[in-house]
């Protein structure tokens, strides 16, 4: 069984501890959005983000509860003030979050909302319902939490399997095994990297891949080409891949403990290098740096095979100037976004003061 999750202080109602108390929590945390108003889905827009918006999209609908959908896109998150004056503007129901961590304060004060995630907290959410995997054993994603959320539906099954493939490839899950003996270990690994693709381009537009995940009925029909968006993530897939080629080719910069692989793409290929040297340089914290991923930003992941907790050696040596855009996800696979002088300063901190930016 999973083991106990810390209750969130700020709610007099407990947090989810088990499967089982997950859909409760769920539908607890509906009944106070305004029935008056449609509800909004944000999510994250990689596979386990994705698959976790369409099963809470599907879930809602069959509840009657039409929802509004909203993919945070390059550098975006929900707690930001331009976010909240977009909030504020359209005025949802309540907010369902998922697959984008769980930060200090509310991301709209006084509107309801729910929060469906699997990273390392790193603050109270205000007033929000929590409904989190971290601490559970094994660790459920993102989209397996929707799925239990939504009541397990059947049909939805494949959807939480893509997230738990291609978030954390997590095992010991008898969802995932039943849904590879159902669709295939294969059909599902490959709707995962298709579905991958467009959020690692310069774009970063996922909403081709959320199509597919809504309107599809299985991997199968999401790999068969029947679709249009199908062709585009597979140009995706192709812009990826030449630039992912051609950052693995930056050699990396060794100090101590620490490797430093920098380059500049306009696509996010940073944890993909991150998690490549990983697996050459088994005794480093590899940092995989990218500086054009986003304009006036140095976006870094990182990635480690030494059982570092990477959460916390990015707070011991974080900058003054970082904010919620830093040292988030998981204690083995992190990263974060830095403005130049912030970088600066964090890149003397790890003993690499050459490696400046200007700005």
């Amino acid at each position: 069984m999973p083991a106990p999750l810390p209750q969130n202080p700020a709610r007099q109602d407990p947090a989810p501890r088990y499967p089982a108390e997950v859909a409760p929590a769920f539908r607890a945390a509906l009944d106070r959005f305004d029935p008056n108003r449609r509800p909004l889905i944000l999510g994250h827009f990689d596979a386990d983000g994705l698959s976790a918006v369409a099963i809470l999209a599907r879930a809602l609908d069959r509840a009657g509860r039409a929802a509004d959908i909203r993919i945070m896109g390059k550098g975006e998150n929900p707690w930001t003030p331009a976010l909240r004056q977009d909030l504020e503007a359209q005025r949802p129901g309540g907010l369902v979050v998922t697959d984008l961590g769980v930060r200090q304060g509310d991301i709209l004060p006084g509107l309801p909302t729910v929060l469906v995630d699997h990273h390392v907290p790193t603050g109270t959410p205000g007033d929000a319902a929590v409904i989190s995997g971290n601490g559970w054993l094994p660790e459920p994603t993102s989209s397996l939490l929707a799925w239990w959320c939504g009541g397990a539906a059947e049909d939805d099954l494949w959807l939480a399997a893509l997230g738990l493939i291609g978030d954390m490839a997590v095992e010991g899950f008898p969802e995932l095994a039943e849904a590879q003996a159902r669709y295939g270990k294969t059909a599902l690994r490959d709707a995962v990297s298709l579905v991958n693709a467009p959020r690692r381009t310069a774009g970063a537009d996922a909403s081709p891949a959320l199509a597919l995940l809504l309107k599809c009925a299985s991997p199968k029909d999401l790999l068969r080409g029947g679709h249009p968006e199908t062709a585009l993530l597979h140009a995706a897939k192709a812009e990826v891949a030449a630039e992912l080629d051609a950052a693995r080719r930056s050699p990396p910069r060794i100090r101590g403990n620490i490797a430093l692989i920098r380059f500049s793409s306009p696509c996010q290929v940073h944890p993909l290098v991150a998690q490549a040297w990983r697996g050459r340089l088994r005794d480093k914290i590899v940092l995989a740096v990218n500086t054009g991923y986003r304009p006036g930003w140095i976006h870094f992941a990182a990635r480690s095979a030494t059982g570092t907790d990477l959460i916390r050696f990015l707070a011991d040596h974080r900058p003054p100037g970082a904010g919620t855009e830093y040292g988030s996800g998981h204690a083995q696979a992190t990263g974060g976004a830095l403005r130049p002088a912030d970088w600066n300063d964090f890149a003397a901190r790890i003993g690499f003061p050459e490696e400046t930016v200007h700005d």
